[in-house]
Parts: structure tokens; C-alpha cells; sequence
């Protein structure tokens, strides 16, 4: 795993592809359902693009119908809050506690028991069976 204090810019932009860099270290987002990850559903872990930490695991997993991978958790302390309010509205990003990448937004309107729909990047996280 990779501390995010120490990966300058430049590092980031040798170790990640143009988009997967838009995406986690400029606060991007893919056009929806582009992912690779959002028609996915395999037994295993997600893990940040980034850095390799453990993020979500396939049972939080669930289908949103939104465009973007969606769960309903994470693994806990895997996952910064942050206020965003870009495009004229509010939102929480969601960050990877280790490297400080762009995950994704989360909103209090998931159908499971936990009422939380982690909107999630496909750019930003690799699977792990």
C-alpha cells in the first residue's frame, strides 16, 4: 500500500492512466454505466486503484440501477468523508483513508437496511476474487 504524503504528482501520474488519474486525483467521474464494475457481481474484495487497500466487499455490493457500482458499506476506516459542494449542490465525497483518492459520492438513499448507497467509480478500484 502506498501513504498518501508520500506519492508526489508527478508519481501519481506515472503509476495511473490518464483517466484513472481524472477520476482519483483530480475528483473525476466516469460517464455512467462505462464502468467495468458496474454489471459486476463476483465473490471477492474491492480495493483502491491507487493505493491496493481494501475498500468494499462483494457482499455490500448491490445493484442501484444508478450507472455506477454501488454498496451499501464499506470496510470500516477505509473510507474518508469529505463536504463537496461542486456543481451547485451538496454532496459527501468519499475518499480512501490511505491515499486520499476519489472514490466516489455517498447518499442516504440505498435500498438495503443500511439506507447508504456508496456511488462508486469503476476507475477507481480493481477486484480481487
Amino acid at each position: 500500500m502506498t501513504d498518501k504524503n508520500k506519492m508526489t504528482d508527478q508519481d501519481w501520474k506515472e503509476k495511473l492512466s490518464e483517466k484513472e488519474y481524472h477520476v482519483l486525483r483530480e475528483k473525476g467521474t466516469e460517464p455512467p454505466h462505462s464502468g467495468k464494475y458496474n454489471a459486476h457481481f463476483e465473490d471477492g474484495e474491492y480495493h483502491c486503484n491507487g493505493c491496493g487497500a481494501l475498500l468494499f466487499d462483494s457482499e455490500s455490493k448491490f445493484e442501484s440501477n444508478c450507472g455506477w457500482p454501488s454498496f451499501d458499506s464499506s470496510i470500516e476506516g477505509a473510507i474518508e468523508y469529505k463536504k463537496d459542494t461542486t456543481f451547485g449542490m451538496t454532496r459527501i465525497e468519499i475518499l480512501c483513508s490511505n491515499c486520499g483518492g476519489h472514490i466516489g459520492h455517498i447518499f442516504d438513499d440505498g435500498p438495503t437496511e443500511t439506507g447508504k448507497r456508496y456511488c462508486v467509480n469503476s476507475l477507481s478500484i480493481n477486484f480481487e476474487n
